[in-house]
């Protein structure tokens, strides 16, 4: 990717972006949900532990803060690893507690979901629990109700929703930087902010810079380019994520697997630690809980 807007380096708006890793194992993923039964996840080896480590490793040598949205159920297997992300400085956030999607579940059965997950983080980190992210980026206009019970739960922002068009997930008309999705709080508590991961606006069409398989699958100078011009052209940060199985590239192989999610999931995963090494020096990076203090603090949604 060449020409005007091309960034090389360093990020020259100097914008300070948003790290975000979410927490789950490599057969818990939404992909392999038609091969791996629920009931079969305990039979599985677990590596998120680990992995996670590494993540933690690498993010103290590059000197970054990240949120780690982390599911219930590997907090409960690895009550450690939690305190580790604490202690290390990062922002402990929501996965819900066994990744299932929004859509799966009832509104009652969503809150109690996510309230038992909060507390959970709560107790093992220390730290108020305040962010959370939907399975697969799974909230969308269907599940609009999502916004109003995680705002009961105690919720106070949002990062579920990828702008984009997809065929597992997004919301291609919503706004592709903060906003308000409910204005239905009640007095003492105000409506949710909701922080979309993050998006590119070429000649009217969105496309991703959020991280993911996107990140792995395309080459780093579109990442590079893209990430550089929401920075420096629209002034605006870029909410990043990926997950601790895609620096792992020893896993185990889940088998029999549609080819199109085989190929999501296990393409260059050889090369995702060398390229995250890379962005994580090329660009400015925090904790979205940080990095979006400001607008959390205007829309009266901080803790």
């Amino acid at each position: 990717m060449t020409g005007p807007d091309t960034v090389r380096g360093p990020s020259p708006a100097a914008i300070v972006n948003a790290m975000s890793v979410d927490v789950e194992d490599y057969y818990q993923v939404s992909a392999f949900a038609g091969s791996v039964d629920r009931s079969r996840w305990d039979g599985f080896p677990s590596r998120v532990g680990a992995n996670t480590r590494r993540i933690l490793d690498l993010f103290a040598k590059a000197d970054v803060k990240a949120t780690f949205f982390t599911l219930g159920c590997v907090a409960k297997r690895d009550p450690g690893l939690v305190r580790a992300i604490a202690d290390a400085g990062h922002e402990v956030a929501s996965h819900g507690w066994e990744h299932h999607r929004v859509g799966q579940q009832t509104p009652a059965e969503f809150r109690a979901d996510v309230t038992r997950t909060r507390l959970l983080l709560e107790d093992q980190s220390g730290q108020a629990v305040t962010g959370y992210r939907a399975a697969s980026f799974s909230i969308d206009r269907s599940t609009w109700w999502a916004f109003d019970e995680l705002a009961e739960a105690g919720y106070h922002y949002s990062s579920s929703i990828h702008p984009i068009r997809h065929d597992h997930y997004g919301v291609p008309d919503a706004p592709r930087f903060p906003f308000t999705p409910s204005e239905s709080g009640h007095d003492d508590r105000p409506g949710l902010t909701e922080i979309p991961v993050g998006t590119i606006d070429l000649r009217g069409r969105r496309l991703s810079c959020a991280g993911g398989g996107f990140f792995r699958l395309l080459p780093y100078r579109w990442s590079s380019y893209a990430i550089g011009k929401v920075n420096r052209v629209e002034r605006q940060p870029v909410t990043f994520y990926f997950h601790p199985w895609e620096i792992d590239p020893g896993q185990p192989r889940i088998s029999p697997v549609p080819l199109r999610s085989r190929i999501r999931h296990y393409t260059n995963l050889s090369v995702m630690e060398a390229k995250l090494k890379r962005l994580l020096a090329d660009f400015k990076w925090d904790r979205i809980d940080r990095v979006y203090g400001e607008h959390l603090s205007r829309t009266g949604t901080t803790p």
